[in-house]
C-alpha cells in the first residue's frame, strides 16, 4: 500500500532470529524502519505511541543480542511493546491493535510465546523476571526453554514499592538477572518524587557510558586489561555522587547511564552483559519518550495515548463529543467544591490528567498530591490526611485502586476515616481490555463495614455525589463513574448533598421493577421504551447506593411487583448480591418473588469498543429487554419478531 513506509530491511525480519544476519550498521536502519512502521500502525489504530517510540533502538538491540522466546523479555506495563510485537511474528496483525479480535495493546501470554508475562499495570517486571530466573535455575520447563530473564522497567514504574521489593529479593538471591532501567524522565505524567530527582541528578552530573561509568559497578564485566584502571577510577570516584550507589546497595552491579538511542552503545553493552554477567545487573538506559516523531516529542505527554492520527501533521482524528466526559465533570466539580472548602485536598497516583485532577493541580497546587505509581502509599497517606482534619479525595482508576486494597481495609475502613474514594474507569473500558476494566470495586468495597458506596447514573448524578462525598465526615465514602462521555443531561449549577442510602424513582410501572446501579440506567430506559411497545411498562429505579442499601425502596419494589431485576456494571458479589441478601433476610423469596441480577459475566472480557464488550456481557438494552420478557414468561424477542 502506498501509505505504508518503505522498510526494505524490516521486511526481511519475520522473527527476532532474523536480526542476527544484520551488521550493526544495518541494525541502525532496522530501528529507523521499525519506528516508521510503529508510527504508521498507531496512526490507523490509535493507542500508546510515545512509550514505544522511546524504546525502538532498545527493542531492536535486545532482540538482536538475546535469543527470544527462550530468553524472556518482560516489559513493565507493556504499553511500549508495539515495536516488540512487530519484530515477534505479529507484524501482519499490527494494524489490528486494540481492535475487537485484534492484538492486545499490552503484552499477553495467550497471544504469543514472545510475551512470557502479561502486564498492563506497572512495576511487576522485576518480580516476574526474577521468577523466571529462579525457575530456570531450579530446572523449570517451558515449551520455548528458559534462558536469560530481562526486565525492562521505566523510571516512573521504579517509584512503586513492588519494584524495590523485587530488587531487594534479587540482590539477596544473587541469581543472574538483567534489569534495564529505561529512564525517560516521563511516565504518563512527569514523574515525581525523590527517586526521579536522584536519577535526573545522576546523569546530569555524570558522563555517558565510559570507563569511569563502567567502573562504578561493573568492573568484573570489563576485559582483563581494563580492570586495574577501572578499579583506580572507582577509587577516585569515591566521595562523589556516584551513580548507581542505591542499586549497588541492593546487590546489583550497575552499568550506565548509556544512551538508549545509540546502537553503538547499546549493542556492545548488551553483548558484554550477555557474555559475562553472573549475578543481578542493572543497566541504566536514557531514552526520550516519543523519540523520532515530532508531534509526539512536542506533546505535553509525549504522545502517551493517542486516537487515530494523520502521520504527516500528527493531528488526531477524534469523534466530536456530544457531552462532557465523566472525568472532566468530576474534575470541574471538585475544583468548585474546593473553592468553597479549603480542607479539600486531592491525591492521585501518577494520573493527574487521566483522572481530571490537572484542573485541581493548576488551581490549588499545594492541595494536590501526585504520589507517583504508589497506590498503597496514596491510600494510607489519604487516611492520615483525614485523621489530620483534612478532606482527602483519593482519586484512582478502579483497577489501580485494587493495588491499595489492604490499605483501604486496614488503614481507612477499620479506623472509619473519612477518605473520599473517587473511582474512575468503572465498568468496561474498551480498547485497554480486561486489565483496565473496573469490574470488581463494587464487590470489593461494599463488603467493608461502615463504608458508603455510590455509583453515578449520569454526569449530573456525579456532581451530586462529589458534593455528597465532600459533606460526608462519618467514615469512608466511594463513588464510581465510567470512562467516556456522559449521557448529555442538563447539569445543575452545583451538586446537591444526597441523603445517604436513598435511591430515586425514575418511572412507575407494573409487574416488573428494574433497579439500576450506575450508568446502565440509560440502557435500562432504552429497554423500557422497547418493552412499552409490547404493552409492558416496567418500574425503573436508580439505586444510587450499594452500601447502605435503600431498604424501603427495595422492599417496596419487591412487594409490589412479580419480578425484580438489578443491573450493575460490576462482577458477581456486588450490588445484586447485597440486594439478594436483604431480600433473603426479609423472607421476601418465601412469597414467590422472581429475582434476577444482571452482572458482568464470570470471565475476563477481551478488548473491543465498550458497546461490543457490554454485548458480550449481556448488558445492553436488547439483552435487558430479553431478560424482562424471559422472567415474565413472554416469548423471546427473536420468536416474537420472527
Amino acid at each position: 500500500m502506498s501509505d505504508r513506509p518503505n522498510t526494505p530491511l524490516l521486511d526481511l525480519v519475520n522473527r527476532p532470529a532474523d536480526l542476527k544476519q544484520f551488521s550493526d550498521a544495518q541494525l541502525h536502519q532496522v530501528a529507523q524502519e521499525l519506528r516508521s512502521e510503529t508510527i504508521s500502525a498507531v496512526s490507523v489504530t490509535g493507542g500508546h505511541l510515545g512509550a514505544g517510540l522511546g524504546v525502538v533502538e532498545l527493542t531492536t538491540a535486545l532482540h538482536a543480542v538475546f535469543d527470544t522466546p527462550r530468553d524472556k523479555i518482560v516489559w513493565d506495563v507493556g504499553h511500549q511493546c508495539y515495536p516488540h510485537k512487530i519484530l515477534t511474528e505479529r507484524r501482519d496483525r499490527i494494524r489490528t491493535l486494540r481492535q475487537k479480535d485484534g492484538l492486545s495493546g499490552f503484552t499477553k501470554r495467550s497471544e504469543s510465546p514472545y510475551d512470557p508475562f502479561g502486564a498492563a499495570h506497572s512495576s511487576t517486571s522485576i518480580s516476574a523476571a526474577l521468577g523466571f530466573a529462579v525457575a530456570r535455575d531450579l530446572g523449570g520447563v517451558t515449551p520455548e526453554g528458559l534462558g536469560d530473564a530481562i526486565a525492562v522497567i521505566g523510571d516512573g514504574s521504579m517509584s512503586a514499592g513492588m519494584a524495590f521489593e523485587a530488587m531487594n529479593n534479587a540482590g539477596h538471591l544473587k541469581k543472574r538477572l538483567i534489569v534495564i532501567l529505561n529512564d525517560n524522565e516521563m511516565s504518563i505524567a512527569p514523574p515525581v518524587g525523590a527517586l526521579s530527582s536522584y536519577l535526573s541528578r545522576m546523569y546530569a552530573e555524570q558522563p555517558f557510558h565510559d570507563l569511569k561509568a563502567a567502573a562504578k559497578g561493573a568492573v568484573s564485566l570489563l576485559p582483563e586489561p581494563f580492570r586495574e584502571g577501572a578499579k583506580r577510577a572507582k577509587e577516585m570516584l569515591k566521595g562523589m555522587a556516584v551513580g548507581g550507589t542505591l542499586f549497588e546497595e541492593l546487590g546489583f552491579s550497575y552499568l550506565g547511564p548509556i544512551d538508549g538511542h545509540d546502537m553503538d552503545q547499546l549493542l556492545p553493552v548488551l553483548r558484554t552483559v550477555k557474555a559475562r554477567a553472573t549475578g543481578p545487573i542493572l543497566i541504566h538506559v536514557l531514552t526520550k519518550k516519543g523519540k523520532g516523531y515530532g508531534p509526539a516529542e512536542q506533546a505535553r505527554d509525549k504522545g502517551h495515548a493517542t486516537a487515530k492520527f494523520d502521520v504527516v501533521t500528527g493531528e488526531q482524528k477524534k469523534a466530536p463529543s456530544n457531552a462532557p466526559s465523566y472525568t472532566s465533570v468530576f474534575g470541574k466539580t471538585l475544583v468548585e467544591e474546593a473553592a468553597r472548602d479549603d480542607k479539600i485536598v486531592a491525591v492521585t497516583a501518577a494520573m493527574p490528567d487521566g483522572t481530571g485532577l490537572n484542573l485541581f493541580a493548576e488551581r490549588y497546587p499545594s492541595r494536590c498530591f501526585d504520589v507517583a505509581i504508589a497506590e498503597q502509599h496514596g491510600v494510607t497517606f489519604s487516611a492520615a490526611l483525614a485523621a489530620g482534619g483534612m478532606k482527602p479525595f483519593c482519586v484512582m482508576y478502579s483497577t489501580f485502586l485494587q493495588r491499595g486494597y489492604d490499605q483501604v481495609v486496614h488503614d481507612v475502613a477499620i479506623q472509619r476515616l473519612p477518605v473520599r474514594f473517587a473511582i474512575d474507569r468503572a465498568g468496561l473500558v474498551g480498547a485497554d481490555g480486561a486489565t483496565h476494566a473496573g469490574s470488581f470495586d463494587i464487590a470489593y468495597l461494599s463488603n467493608l463495614p461502615g463504608i458508603v458506596v455510590m455509583a453515578a447514573a449520569d454526569e449530573a448524578e456525579l456532581m451530586h455525589m462529589v458534593a455528597t462525598a465532600a459533606a460526608h465526615n462519618d467514615g469512608p465514602i466511594a463513588f464510581r463513574y465510567p470512562r467516556g462521555e456522559g449521557v448529555g443531561v442538563d447539569l445543575p449549577e452545583r451538586g446537591e448533598v444526597l441523603e445517604i442510602g436513598k435511591g430515586r424513582m425514575i418511572q412507575k410501572g407494573a409487574r416488573v421493577a428494574l433497579l439500576s446501579f450506575g450508568t446502565r440506567l440509560a440502557e435500562v430506559q432504552k429497554a423500557a421504551e422497547a418493552l412499552a411497545a409490547r404493552g409492558i411498562t416496567p418500574t425503573i429505579a436508580d439505586a444510587r447506593f450499594a452500601k447502605p442499601l435503600d431498604r424501603d425502596l427495595i422492599l417496596d419494589l419487591a412487594t409490589n411487583h412479580e419480578a425484580l431485576i438489578t443491573i450493575e456494571e460490576g462482577a458477581i458479589g456486588g450490588f445484586g448480591s447485597h440486594v439478594a441478601q436483604l431480600l433473603a433476610d426479609e423472607g421476601v423469596f418465601d412469597e414467590g418473588l422472581k429475582y434476577r441480577s444482571m452482572v458482568l459475566p464470570d470471565t475476563f472480557i477481551d478488548h473491543a469498543n465498550p458497546s461490543d464488550m457490554y454485548a458480550v456481557a449481556g448488558m445492553n438494552a436488547e439483552q435487558i429487554e430479553a431478560k424482562v420478557l424471559s422472567v415474565l414468561g413472554v416469548a423471546s424477542i427473536g420468536e416474537k419478531r420472527a
